[in-house]
């Protein structure tokens, strides 16, 4: 971090980026201590960092185990991107005509997604996919909504972080670029169904993932050490 400290809607925010960039993980534990000496500031700061993340659902706490960012079910998935539906689809269909800077800040950012397409940074192009709905909101100057659409992505993402490929990127970005040229062009309502394409595909993707193997961790977890390792035949497991 940096020699300054962050107050805890910065940590708050931060931690919400790495979310959104797939560098925390679904389950991981947010210890209080290894979070104040990394941001800087107190254990109190930390706690209301994380107390704000709670009431936005995306970190749990327990007495017993602490703080861990939310581990969503497919269920938990599908209530987001209705939530979503709802929200993106609404913000287009009353939104009031979109100004010119706002038009060439969200070319920016798909240009910005597109050049990630190219490289091997993997978090900055997760962060990038998922925050141009939050640009779209902002674009249209109500930052309540952004807030709000913001918390339900970080949901989505936390959900698909194991199953979006780059072939999935390339075509979010895509129908990114395409909604940005309707909106551009001052057509909303082709926005908007195009907008709904998109939630639908991406969604539809996470669903097909799911459906494909949902045993692939357990799978992986007890798969032979080796071509030749066999249960049966391996030494019994021993206790450290």
């Amino acid at each position: 971090m940096t020699a300054t400290a962050k107050s805890s809607t910065q940590i708050a925010e931060r931690i919400t980026e790495a979310m959104l960039a797939r560098k925390l993980a679904p389950g991981t534990r947010l210890g209080e201590q290894q979070l104040a000496e990394l941001f800087g500031v107190s254990r109190t700061q930390i706690r209301e960092a994380l107390t704000r993340l709670v009431t936005r659902g995306i970190v749990t706490v327990s007495a017993r185990r602490g703080w861990y960012v939310i581990e969503p079910t497919p269920e938990d998935a599908r209530d987001a991107f209705e939530a979503r539906r709802v929200l993106e689809l609404g913000l287009l269909r009353h939104a009031r005509p979109i100004s010119a800077d706002a038009i060439r800040k969200l070319r920016q950012h798909v240009e910005r997604e597109q050049a990630s397409l190219e490289g091997d940074d993997v978090a900055s192009r997760s962060f990038l996919l998922g925050d141009f709905h939050v640009c779209l909101c902002e674009s249209f100057g109500n930052t309540l909504l952004a807030d709000t659409l913001r918390d339900l992505t970080t949901r989505t993402t936390l959900t698909a972080m194991q199953y979006q490929s780059s072939h999935h990127a390339r075509q979010s970005c895509a129908e990114h670029v395409g909604i940005v040229a309707a909106l551009e062009a001052g057509d909303l309502e082709q926005a908007e169904q195009l907008m709904h394409n998109h939630l639908c595909n991406v969604e539809a993707g996470l669903d097909q993932s799911l459906r494909s193997d949902s045993l692939s961790p357990l799978r992986q977890a007890l798969a032979p050490l080796s071509e030749n390792a066999d249960f049966a035949t391996s030494p019994p497991l021993k206790e450290f």
